[in-house]
């Protein structure tokens, strides 16, 4: 009991002081993220986009936000980089964007320029009875999901994965300048990475002009930012996967009798769309991105494909509204 007090009270004091980076990045990043109102006719090239084989025809970017159990932002599970492949294949005229960390402000990997780099390294690659103790990531990345949340911190950290996911879709491929036509942004989040994209989403459709999709892919998000900013928000869900159900617990925005809140007005709106896609958990062999047979031929990833390459999309249009 003494050893869960003390690790009790280890978590608390973490959690206080998690804010305290969003702050110092903040402070560094002001200015920067100011000119950025601005900043869409001025971005600079793409460095890469020239060894992309795609001409004008991209008109979309796909930005992939993994889930709390990502050490980095390149960390991608091969059911994950399947799913990704055969999307963009099934629609070339979008870009993927995969390698924003939705857990840093910075988008720093765990294993970066951090005092507790070696800590985290050794959650990371830890084995036999010792993987378990990647649970710390797990809970310091559910810490920045928190921060996503806040009222009080939640903009800056939102502002700063907006700002990172701008900077990595003009790096995968140059954003048109001057266009009439609206960027289309497509944010797919898993887990937290759903709460993630909705924070991030204000801040892209105030720096571009867009139209931007949020899919949540067995994700738990508040109800309250990035409603208004989005044309439409997708929700699937496993009928295995209990996690996703936390959200609708924890968050009053998500419960049906607080019918101001963002979340119930796209609900009542149609602006939100939740559908069950299949057996799928949370996560691993059978979650919506692995790899393990759920019928002949058929795996669990292929299921999620099949659904999402079903959403309207990739044809719609966007609203007059």
């Amino acid at each position: 009991m003494k050893l869960l007090g003390l690790t009790g009270i280890i978590l608390l004091i973490w959690g206080t002081l998690s804010p305290v980076g969003t702050l110092v990045w903040w402070a560094n990043e002001a200015e920067s993220l100011a000119f950025k109102k601005n900043r869409s006719k001025r971005l600079p090239a793409a460095q890469n986009a020239s060894a992309i084989a795609k001409s004008s025809k991209i008109n979309c970017y796909i930005v992939f936000l993994p889930g709390v159990g990502d050490f980095s932002a390149n960390q991608l599970t091969p059911g994950e980089e399947f799913f990704l492949d055969r999307l963009v294949k099934l629609h070339p005229n979008c870009v993927i964007v995969s390698d924003v960390f939705p857990y840093s402000a910075a988008n720093e990997s765990l294993g970066g320029r951090r005092v507790l780099a070696p800590l985290w390294g050794f959650a990371e690659e830890a084995d036999g009875w010792l993987k378990n103790a990647d649970i710390l990531i797990k809970i310091r990345n559910l810490w920045r999901f928190a921060i996503s949340v806040d009222d009080r911190y939640g903009p800056i950290y939102n502002q700063g994965i907006a700002s990172a996911i701008l900077d990595r879709m003009n790096a995968a491929y140059s954003i048109p300048r001057n266009s009439s036509q609206p960027v289309k942004i497509i944010l797919i989040g898993t887990s937290g990475g759903a709460q993630v994209s909705l924070g991030a989403a204000p801040y892209l459709n105030q720096w571009l002009n867009t139209q931007i999709f949020v899919l949540s892919v067995g994700g738990v998000f508040s109800g309250q930012e990035g409603f208004k900013a989005t044309e439409h928000v997708y929700h699937l869900q496993g009928r295995q996967d209990w996690i996703e159900d936390i959200g609708k617990i924890i968050f009053p925005s998500r419960w049906p009798w607080t019918v101001a809140s963002p979340f119930n007005q796209a609900v009542s709106q149609g602006n939100f769309t939740v559908k069950t896609i299949g057996p799928q958990a949370h996560d691993g062999a059978t979650g919506y991105f692995g790899e393990k047979q759920v019928r002949p031929n058929i795996t669990y990833v292929d299921l999620t494909l099949q659904e999402v390459n079903k959403l309207p999309i990739w044809s719609e249009k966007k609203s007059s509204n």
